[in-house]
């Protein structure tokens, strides 16, 4: 009971001490906040007006965000009578036991600059990595945030991000789309792929250049198959991919051009 007193004691000494302090403190860390709040919305405001590359857009707002914010915490403590000298040794001793935990965190970190200072990719290209293909929304201070093709949201972390391989679909301005159609060796090769190049003649998004390729590619054990090879704008990508795939099956069909499929050929003897 006596220690219970002696703590409610202290503590009503320290308040008329430090009460005041404490009450201005408090007022300057919600003004403190405010302020940052404004400050990072002036920059972004600034930002689109200056046409700032979108991609650095959000990391430099993130950074000097929390910056300012770390700064502002270690003037509230500054107020409150906490003594900057010894508050700096023991963030120093516990930096070094913080800095070896979230190792993987200022990994990221490392990561976003090395993405922002290479490029590998800005905001808006279709890019492939750490297994997940999508477009990219943002590139904050530890991760990257994709959007997929069916609208999942995913973050990926920039350690990773800036140390393995990615493909980045929207980097040309142009790509090849490859296909193998099979016909029947039965079929005339030639009618075959004039069929195909009239397919391709009827779509506007094939590029004329470089010129459309239609070859034997392979002699398989049920089917010729002929590669075709044909170059668009990236965007057109798949819009070309599927008409191909269907307009080809639908000419095929038209011109009695066959196409096999595996078959099993059952055979069946009767024993005496």
């Amino acid at each position: 009971m006596e220690q219970i007193i002696e703590l409610f004691n202290a503590s009503k000494q320290y308040l008329i001490a430090y009460g005041g302090q404490l009450v201005l403190a408090l007022i300057t860390l919600i003004v403190g906040f405010w302020i940052i709040a404004r400050i990072t919305g002036a920059l972004k405001k600034r930002f689109l007006k200056k046409s700032v590359d979108e991609t650095l857009q959000p990391f430099l707002v993130g950074i000097l965000g929390y910056t300012l914010k770390i700064l502002l915490i270690i003037s509230v403590m500054t107020m409150v009578g906490i003594k900057m000298t010894s508050f700096i040794a023991i963030m120093g001793a516990a930096g070094l036991a913080v800095g070896m935990a979230l190792s993987g965190t200022l990994q990221n970190f490392a990561g976003g600059v090395m993405l922002l200072l290479l490029k590998p990719f800005k905001k808006g290209d279709f890019i492939e990595a750490q297994g997940y293909k999508g477009v990219v929304e943002e590139i904050q201070i530890f991760s990257t945030i994709l959007k997929t093709v069916d609208n999942r949201v995913i973050f990926i972390p920039n350690g990773g991000l800036s140390t393995s391989s990615l493909v980045n679909y929207s980097r040309e301005s142009t790509r090849r789309v490859d296909f193998s159609f099979g016909i029947g060796y039965g079929d005339d090769i030639d009618k075959a792929k004039a069929t195909i190049q009239e397919v391709i003649d009827r779509n506007e998004k094939i590029l004329k250049d470089p010129e459309v390729f239609i070859a034997v590619g392979e002699l398989a054990d049920s089917s010729v198959n002929l590669t075709t090879r044909v170059w668009v704008n990236a965007p057109d990508y798949w819009d070309v991919f599927f008409y191909m795939n269907e307009m080809v099956k639908k000419e095929f069909d038209k011109q009695g051009i066959s196409i096999p499929f595996p078959q099993t050929d059952v055979h069946l003897h009767k024993v005496k």
